[in-house]
């Protein structure tokens, strides 16, 4: 799939079959992750693979909006490994860098699930307290977000979005 298809087929998917999705397609995805950019190649993401359905549901009902997860056979949790984001910046590498890095990450694993035929949904509004004691997360590891995969059950109608013209500023806002 072209990348400029991949950018503007992604949506946000709330719908999954029951179909499994296979290990070589999760590990694809996760390694697309693994290439985006980091802040001075500190790399800080980390990713946790949870695929038992008792562990996803308890993540929806802390979750403020990601009932969903309950449905999507697979939940990848991005997390920031605290050491490593503190490693060559210091508190800016985990206040500042961190959350851009795992983003950036988030946004390639999205984009190759979507080229890969998976739907994806990105939350960050859960209780990381209750997460991390869920999947076991070292102290020096933080939950920033959970992406539900899966195969989609519906096929979303692309969002409006404002047009070129009023986001596209030459030499000068408004230029």
């Amino acid at each position: 799939m072209d990348v400029f298809d991949a950018i503007k087929g992604r949506r946000s998917v709330r719908k999954y079959t029951s179909r499994p999705v296979e290990r070589e397609l999760i590990e694809k995805i996760v390694d697309a992750g693994r290439w985006a950019p980091s802040s001075g190649n500190t790399q800080p993401v980390e990713v946790v693979v949870v695929t038992d359905p008792e562990k996803r549901s308890i993540m929806a009902d802390v979750s403020g909006y990601a009932r969903y997860l309950k449905d999507a056979p697979v939940a990848l949790v991005v997390c920031v490994n605290l050491s490593r984001a503190r490693s060559r910046y210091g508190e800016l590498g985990v206040s500042y860098f961190a959350p851009l890095d795992a983003s950036v990450a988030i946004q390639n694993m999205m984009l190759a699930a979507h080229a890969l035929g998976l739907g994806t949904c990105w939350d960050s509004v859960f209780d990381k307290v209750k997460v991390r004691e869920l999947i076991c997360l070292p102290e020096h590891v933080e939950p920033f977000a959970i992406i539900a995969l899966g195969y989609p059950a519906e096929n979303p109608s692309p969002p409006s979005r404002r047009p070129l013209r009023e986001i596209l500023h030459w030499e000068k806002y408004g230029g």
